[in-house]
């Protein structure tokens, strides 16, 4: 391009197409809890309310429910962005089932669980990590898995025993009742943690899935998505309330026949640990581990959000191009990060035939390979004598 003669500097502001993609934001809790004495102004009935210090609003909380202890447990892993949704403690359990897993009112309120669909338009983030410690009866663990599915979200929930509601007593009924779920967006956690409770001055059984919620958000920020739960210090417990046999070089032991059945358990081993990767994904599934799923959810939703300013603009063969490169520039930091293995993303003429571009319609396609992590390590140890040929030689040199 030609420009008037100038003898200097000059700088041209331009608004081009296209820019780095960002990775989406993954450490966005989303809490549902009950507090009958919280401040109903800090924490109005089913509206999401967006937390940036959750240790830091346990005092509005209140005493009762379940709101305070699990901003307590979340605040003790690292400081969170969480969104909470405050529901009512029904006269009955099943009424509170109910007000957990919410609805849509004639007036086309959200509630309980629903409410959390409305977050990003409301508060401008989207929930990425669900839970409703204390609260996740089997109903609710299925509305969890829905929202999930909505969000591109992963839950935490509880083993329950055949009822569906009461806690699970042994690792037989946890692993029984992780069989009632087949989604890939669940991990269930048996048994539950000890731990201090401030308004009791006593230790008593805490739901572990709190925990877990700030654990995952403490990983996405420490080390990534792509580390699962398993094997990291959790801050807090005293305890676990079923004793847990664990032997790293034994499958036979509790926590082996807990992981073998896709439920994940907890260890004490140099500190309180979550012990488990697997997700509730039928057996043959492509998705068995929880940074799988992750993997999925967020490569899926940064390509598709970084790519809104490409919308309604001219689809030149340029553009296309510049699509192209700004989506494999991404995957080679994943891949330089360890997020993933590998990853390309290429235009294939067969899927864009004339048609479907002069109607506006651009299909790109990609695949990836997530990074598995080290579930099985296996040594082979051998006798040998092969060591012994030097013997004399090192003897005469010594």
């Amino acid at each position: 391009m030609a420009y008037e003669y100038h003898h200097g500097v000059r700088v041209f502001e331009t608004t081009a197409v296209g820019a780095a993609i960002r990775m989406i934001s993954t450490a966005i809790i989303g809490l549902v809890a009950t507090a009958p004495a919280a401040d109903a102004e800090a924490f109005p009935l089913n509206v999401p309310v967006l937390l940036t210090n959750p240790a830091g609003a346990v005092g509005k909380a209140g005493a009762g429910g379940t709101l305070a202890k699990a901003l307590q447990q979340i605040g003790a892993q690292t400081r969170a962005v969480v969104v909470v949704v405050r529901v009512e403690a029904g006269a009955t359990p099943a009424d509170t089932t109910s007000n957990v897993v919410g609805t849509t009112t004639a007036t086309g309120q959200r509630t309980g669980i629903q409410a959390l669909l409305s977050a990003q338009s409301e508060l401008g983030v989207k929930p990425r990590i669900l839970g409703a410690p204390d609260l996740d009866t089997k109903t609710v663990a299925n509305a969890l898995a829905t929202a999930c599915q909505s969000l591109r979200a992963f839950a935490y929930v509880a083993a329950r025993g055949a009822d569906g509601i009461a806690v699970a007593q042994t690792k037989e009924e946890a692993t029984t009742y992780r069989d009632e779920f087949g989604q890939r967006e669940l991990m269930v956690l048996w048994p539950r943690f000890l731990s201090w409770d401030t308004a009791t001055s006593a230790v008593v059984e805490s739901s572990p899935v709190a925990y877990a919620m700030g654990l995952r958000a403490k990983l996405d920020q420490t080390i990534g998505w792509h580390k699962s739960l398993s094997n990291a210090v959790i801050n807090g417990p005293e305890g676990i309330s079923t004793p847990v046999f664990f032997d790293l070089q034994n499958p036979e032991s509790d926590a082996g026949y807990l992981n073998g059945l896709e439920v994940t358990t907890m260890i004490n081993q140099a500190g309180y640990r979550f012990w488990g990767s697997r997700t509730c994904e039928m057996k043959g599934g492509k998705f068995p581990f929880e940074n799988y799923t992750r993997t999925a959810q967020i490569m899926a939703d940064t390509i598709a959000e970084g790519h809104m300013a490409f919308i309604d603009q001219p689809m030149t063969p340029t553009l296309v191009k510049d699509m192209l490169a700004y989506i494999n520039k991404l995957f080679r930091d994943m891949v330089n990060s360890g997020r993933i293995v590998g990853a390309t993303a290429w235009f294939d003429p067969d899927l864009n035939d004339a048609a479907s571009l002069a109607a506006g319609q651009l299909l790109i396609s990609y695949d990836y390979t997530p990074t598995p992590g080290l579930e099985n390590l296996i040594f082979e140890q051998s006798i040998t004598d092969t060591y012994l040929v030097q013997f004399a030689e090192a003897i005469a040199s010594a």
